[in-house]
């Protein structure tokens, strides 16, 4: 309860709070994902948690439209952060995502997640809403890898 509380039902809240000053002028509302849309070993909770964000994105989206407010997620790659260290098995994510991800990853740089929300954010991104963009340097694009590990 606590894992989806924090991690998917605060934004609801969070936006249902700025609601009457976003509608002023339309706006924009970028939260950090990590791509729900498959089961990720060790994840457990948290993976539903951002399965439900991901969800509350775009009914946000679909609600606040009307009045020019754009919900978006940025789904990054692994990150070294405070809560990537509460998951066990953490450190063997972003291993595996150096040698899958076409574009390469490292974990220990947020400027990519942080300029695709600094994009989110900026006019740039008037028309795009309900979306959850990818920043993982391509990882969730590719198949399964069927090489065996060097």
């Amino acid at each position: 309860a606590a894992a989806v509380r924090a991690s998917a039902f605060s934004l609801k809240e969070l936006v249902a709070t700025l609601a009457p000053m976003l509608r002023q002028g339309g706006g924009s509302v970028v939260s950090l994902d990590f791509d729900a849309s498959v089961a990720w070993p060790a994840y457990d909770w948290m993976g539903v948690s951002k399965a439900a964000l991901e969800s509350i994105t775009r009914y946000l989206a679909r609600d606040l439209g009307r009045d020019g407010v754009r919900v978006n997620c940025i789904a990054a790659g692994p990150l070294r952060t405070v809560a990537a260290r509460g998951v066990p098995g953490f450190e063997r994510f972003p291993e595996v995502w150096g040698r899958r991800a076409p574009l390469g990853w490292d974990p220990s740089d947020p400027r990519p997640a942080a300029d695709t929300a600094a994009v989110l954010l900026s006019d740039r991104a008037r028309a795009i809403t309900g979306e959850i963009v990818h920043v993982d340097g391509g990882y969730h694009a590719m198949g399964a890898d069927l090489e065996p590990p060097s």
